[in-house]
């Protein structure tokens, strides 16, 4: 029997990167793949890229330059070691990949790499393999089920893709030309999906789309679902104690959604919901086809249902044209709300992308100064946020054992790491926590017995961060 091939993947940006990363990892497993952490000691290095920013795809050609010397230390000891690039670089620029980095002997797009097999074959025929197409076969009815040995080891919390692409062509963004028009998951296939996860100790699901929200799945009645809808029937499967959903889009908010931040207490009450930017004028050049007020309007539904709900964003300053008013719109708006942390980012011209062609750019040096006043008051938001939480009993879903020995890490509500000095045994339990201090972004605490838990101060609110 021949000893195991091993694999090793870098995932860069979003979540359906790390999602689609360990989907590689069961398909090349039947292949005799074993996956490692260190790039050195692999036989198949994939890098899974993204390409949202400009920095984002140089980094990619930054590590095949470092990779190339890599193989060639391989060769050298007469060990050959394939390196292929997938994700959204490879779909956009993959020509280019081809020219530019000779050591890529694969190529493949987000929508195919259910045949990545079949493309490490062609390689080692033809020395090289490209395909960016999207093909018409859906990858999900050919990708292998993952091992509940692979399950387990991910531990406690899992990814689910339940949606794909995009429809609404904001113009700074690529992901239409890279992940293809906006589909939807069969129902049935993702609740087999998330009952083969539970049965094997996931307690926590976080659904992952580009534009989440737009999910519009075959249901098994021969309806088609909604998010919501689908949030109430995965919230009944026995041993999910925890749902998320990322990313959202602020159009595609439904009543049924809304319900189910009423209704579900599995539904954890943290939106990542992205905005982009306070300015209407700025908001109909990106094409998000919503005002700001459009925006406030969409945070107060959440807030009527649960003063709980908290939420994230993300902001671009420095878009074409943005002036200093527009860029204030963004403050006020960041100041009205009041985040539990958000991603702010320069703006990126995307090739391809009609913000591209646009003519107003913003100076690199009044971007770095807004970037930066921006990030001080969403910092200070998400300190506030953090802060609120000392003194109060919280509940902690336990991942793992963490750097501290003796202490075991999970995770709030609201994402916020959480330590307690523990036995491992509760790992993968959802316990009251004690939240003694805050150390930088992680907090610091106790379990909490059910009696003191039922004293303590109500649950943590959004609105801590109001005004901050």
């Amino acid at each position: 029997m021949s000893a195991p091939r091993k694999l090793h993947i870098k995932s860069y940006g979003c979540q359906m990167n790390v999602y689609d990363a360990q989907r590689m990892v069961d398909t090349l497993a039947p292949e005799g793949f074993i996956e490692t952490a260190d790039a050195a000691d692999a036989d198949l290095v994939i890098l899974n890229t993204c390409h949202i920013r400009e920095k984002a795809s140089e980094k990619v050609y930054s590590e095949l330059g470092r990779l190339r010397e890599a193989k060639d230390e391989a060769a050298r000891h007469g060990r050959k070691v394939t390196i292929a690039v997938a994700g959204c670089v490879a779909q956009a620029e993959g020509a280019e990949i081809i020219r530019r980095a000779p050591v890529v002997d694969v190529v493949v797009g987000p929508q195919s790499y259910h045949h990545l097999p079949q493309l490490l074959a062609r390689a080692r025929q033809e020395g090289r393999a490209l395909e960016t197409e999207f093909p018409e076969d859906d990858k999900f009815n050919f990708l292998p089920a993952p091992k509940p040995a692979a399950i387990r080891a991910r531990g406690v919390s899992s990814f689910v893709t339940v949606q794909e692409g995009c429809d609404k062509f904001c113009t700074f963004c690529v992901v239409p030309y890279t992940r293809g028009m906006e589909t939807s998951r069969p129902v049935e296939r993702i609740i087999d999906d998330v009952m083969r996860l539970a049965d094997n100790g996931v307690r926590e699901i976080t659904l992952i789309g580009q534009n989440v929200n737009a999910f519009h799945g075959d249901g098994p009645d021969g309806t088609t679902w909604s998010l919501g809808r689908l949030l109430h029937r995965l919230a009944a499967i026995p041993g999910i104690a925890r749902l998320r959903y990322s990313t959202s889009h602020p159009r595609d908010v439904d009543d049924s959604l809304i319900a189910a931040h009423r209704d579900l207490p599995e539904v954890m009450p943290f939106v990542h919901l992205p905005v982009q930017s306070g300015s209407d004028r700025i908001l109909a050049a990106m094409n998000r086809k919503h005002t700001a007020d459009d925006y406030r309007r969409v945070i107060d539904r959440f807030r009527s249902v649960s003063e709980d709900i908290a939420f994230s964003s993300d902001f671009i300053v420095g878009f074409p044209g943005e002036t200093e008013e527009d860029f204030r719109a963004t403050l006020a708006l960041v100041t009205q709300i009041g985040y539990a942390g958000a991603y702010s980012f320069k703006y990126s011209p995307r090739p391809g992308t009609p913000a591209a062609d646009m003519q107003e750019m913003v100076a690199t040096a009044v971007m770095d100064e807004r970037l930066a006043r921006l990030q001080n008051l969403i910092d200070s938001q998400q300190s506030a946020f953090n802060k609120a939480a000392v003194g109060r009993t919280v509940d902690v879903l336990f991942e793992r054992a963490a750097r501290n020995e003796g202490q075991i890490v999970g995770r709030t509500a609201y994402l916020q790491p959480a330590h307690v000095m523990a036995s491992p045994d509760i790992i993968g339990q959802v316990l009251p926590v004690r939240i003694d201090s805050l150390e930088r972004y992680s907090l610091l605490g106790t379990i909490a017995t059910p009696a003191a838990a039922a004293r303590n101060a109500p649950p943590l609110t959004a609105t801590a961060t109001t005004g901050a």
